[in-house]
């Protein structure tokens, strides 16, 4: 199973909010994931990002896939280099 850590869309039409999950790479953007690691809130000024950094690394390590908006955020919040 390839396990990928990406973003998962919620809130209102024109106002996005983000849920961080980890997800079966075949399952939809919304669908089913295994675990919720975070939130990302690109609407407030500056942006919202909070990612448990533990649990990041575990699936990581575990060979979990970030997709490249995921790659980024990590780096913002200072959890990967």
């Amino acid at each position: 199973m390839a396990v990928k850590i990406r973003l998962r869309r919620m809130g209102a039409k024109k106002a996005p909010f983000y849920r961080v999950v980890v997800a079966d790479s075949r399952s939809p953007r919304d669908g089913k994931f295994i675990e919720e690691i975070g939130y990302y809130n690109p609407t407030v000024e500056p942006s919202e990002i909070k990612i448990d950094g533990e649990k990041a690394k575990s699936w990581i390590s575990k060979g979990a896939q970030p997709s490249d908006t995921v790659k980024g955020l990590l780096k913002k919040a200072g959890i990967v280099e």
